[in-house]
């Protein structure tokens, strides 16, 4: 099966989001944990490396969790791939 313009596009379009949820998640699971004693700050009254790694970093799991679904609905909508919804 030969592969169209707006099957690239498609696929072009789902790598750029995937690309940049992982990236969001490799700079606050590795680079956050990996400076830790650089980021000295206190955020919300708590010194910041604690913060992410207690409360920080779960909260923004679930965000790109939120995210990647809302944005490949959209994505299919727009490519005309969405599923069906079902009442």
């Amino acid at each position: 099966m030969e592969l169209t313009e707006k099957h690239l596009a498609y696929w072009r379009a789902l790598l750029q989001k995937t690309a940049l949820l992982l990236a969001i998640w490799f700079v606050v699971t590795f680079v956050v944990g990996f400076y830790a004693r650089e980021l000295s700050f206190n955020f919300f009254g708590w010194p910041f490396a604690f913060y992410m790694g207690a409360q920080g970093s779960l909260i923004i799991y679930v965000l790109i969790i939120w995210y990647y679904a809302r944005s490949m609905n959209q994505i299919d909508k727009e490519f005309g791939v969405a599923e069906a919804e079902e009442d």
